[in-house]
């Protein structure tokens, strides 16, 4: 079980922050940690591999950007193996992303010490670059500024990610670390989490987790999911057969960018990688002659098909699909109001736990005499 302790802190919290991490390597409770560092320019945020605890600087967990699914990271890093004792700093989406990856044997939590940190939101990267070159943290720093009362406003014209905006899950869960933001004077204390074996190498004083923290936790998630709720419901207004769902998906090209970042498209033989879909020119003429047209490119549908199929019962929402689509599809609006559907067939949460066995590796005989009762 683990328990809260009071992390103090001293010239800022990005500061503190960062000596608390620097202190994981000195004591050699990690040998590497993977953890977010400001680029140099200003403009981005991405995740670095550190050994040599005096290079760790300018690293901001919190910045609010996501480039990347880290979860894919810890996969590079651990599918083989870890080489020592691993430490990686992730947000919720990314913790349960790779919870996922973990039972489709894509990744290993063994030696990984999984830090999990408050999600305060973020920005599309464009704004980020936009609002943050130059800023040294800034943006950050005006987010824990908001941190205490749980509503974050996003700059002045601009908007949070779409699914940042209704994403219920800001607070990590199941991870040996946990830096508590939200509901604090972060001008004052983060709420570390962890166990007494962890708290007692790293010096940490004992605390009770403060009532207006689960208050300001509750109310952040009741904002985000009556705004999922919002954007569900306009979904299912607009898609009610087969031409709405087509209209839905009528700006694909076909261009595979949802697929190349999704944390769990992780097929090393995918279908769309291979000539299946590479029809001899002949094939598109014959194809027109017998319909009068067709869409060019082909497939666009069968594309987004397929990839719904088998995402909706892993997808963790974390919207990286929606951000790489050139063409602004409701990737994340769509693969997250179907999902919502499906694991509820399963009674099934995505990255929740590592004892729940996956909808799709696990088979039982009552099965769909049970998801008819739950209809």
């Amino acid at each position: 079980m683990n328990a809260t302790y009071r992390l103090e802190v001293e010239d800022g919290v990005l500061e503190t922050m960062t000596a608390f991490l620097r202190g994981l390597l000195e004591r050699g409770i990690v040998d590497a940690l993977l953890v977010p560092r400001r680029a140099p320019v200003g403009d981005n945020v991405v995740q670095t591999l550190f050994t040599d605890p005096a290079k760790l600087e300018n690293v901001d967990p919190i910045a609010p950007v996501l480039p990347v699914n880290s979860a894919k990271l810890v996969s590079d890093l651990t599918e083989t193996g870890a080489v020592g004792r691993l430490g990686v700093v992730l947000r919720s989406c990314e913790v349960r992303a790779l919870i996922e990856l973990v039972k489709l044997q894509q990744a290993s939590l063994d030696n990984v010490v999984l830090i999990g940190v408050d999600c305060l939101g973020t920005y599309e990267m464009n704004d980020y670059a936009e609002l943050a070159a130059g800023s040294n943290g800034d943006l950050s720093t005006n987010l824990l500024a908001q941190a205490k009362e749980g509503h974050f406003a996003p700059h002045e014209g601009h908007q949070f990610r779409v699914a940042c905006q209704m994403c219920e899950y800001p607070v990590p869960q199941g991870v040996d670390l946990a830096l508590g933001l939200i509901g604090l004077d972060t001008a004052n204390e983060i709420l570390i989490t962890t166990s007494d074996e962890l708290a007692e190498k790293l010096e940490l004083s004992p605390t009770e987790s403060p009532a207006a923290r689960q208050e300001a936790v509750d109310d952040l998630v009741s904002e985000r999911t009556a705004e999922r709720d919002r954007r569900f419901a306009e979904f299912r207004q607009r898609v009610v057969d087969i031409p709405s769902l087509l209209a839905e998906f009528s700006r694909c090209i076909r261009c595979h960018n949802c697929m190349v970042v999704c944390p769990l498209c992780y097929c090393k033989e995918c279908i769309f990688r291979t000539a299946t879909f590479d029809h001899a020119s002949a094939q598109y003429f014959r194809w027109a002659n017998r319909k009068g047209s067709i869409r060019m490119p082909t497939d666009t549908l069968i594309f987004q098909l397929t990839r719904l199929n088998h995402m909706a019962t892993s997808c963790v929402g974390c919207g990286l699909c929606e951000s790489a689509c050139p063409n602004d599809l409701p990737v994340a609006t769509i693969f997250r109001a179907v999902g919502e559907k499906v694991q509820a067939l399963f009674d099934y949460v995505p990255g929740r736990s590592l004892e729940e066995e996956l909808p799709v590796a696990t088979f039982r005989e009552d099965e769909l005499t049970s998801l008819g009762e739950r209809e």
